[in-house]
């Protein structure tokens, strides 16, 4: 039986290659994640595909952007049947809590469990000298504890940051 707390990523760019890691693994890993360049590639056929395996998927499409276009984005990918997704914490209070809403209803809607999101904090990419100079004033490892509660307060499910912060 696999284990749900384990999410294998699927850094891939075609479903050939998508299928093949699925296949390997077989009833080993029941949970997938799908990120923007498999997605951006093959669309939403990689979402029925493992829905198709009865595998989860967790989407981690990095939204970002003006609370009501969220909050549509997260109705479509909640109707697609995404488990897990993605937004950036710094999209801020309103875009957050837009997008839970949203999850909400559309889940209710549909009649099914609502898809769970997680904010990111900030990108592992970024160290001291990229951080400042995209304005960031608070240090890094603030900046990610202060998103984090914000994700919190706004109803988000979890966040994503570095096991360093």
């Amino acid at each position: 039986m696999a284990d749900d707390r384990l999410i294998v990523a699927l850094d891939v760019s075609t479903m050939d290659a998508m299928k093949e890691i699925v296949t390997s693994l077989g009833d080993a890993v029941s949970f997938y994640k799908v990120g923007m360049e498999l997605f951006y590639a093959e669309g939403e056929q990689t979402v029925r595909y493992l829905q198709e395996q009865n595998k989860q998927v967790f989407l981690d499409l990095k939204l970002h952007d003006i609370p009501n276009t969220v909050a549509h984005g997260v109705s479509s990918l909640t109707r697609l049947g995404a488990n897990l997704i993605t937004m950036h914490g710094q999209g801020g209070p309103v875009m957050m809590k837009a997008a839970v809403q949203a999850a909400r209803e559309t889940a209710e809607q549909l009649g099914v469990e609502r898809t769970k999101l997680l904010a990111i904090t900030v990108l592992t990419s970024f160290d001291d000298e990229a951080w400042t100079s995209t304005g960031g004033q608070l240090p890094i490892s603030d900046q990610v504890i202060r998103l984090a509660k914000l994700a919190k307060e706004c109803g988000m499910d979890g966040v994503v940051c570095s096991a360093l912060e």
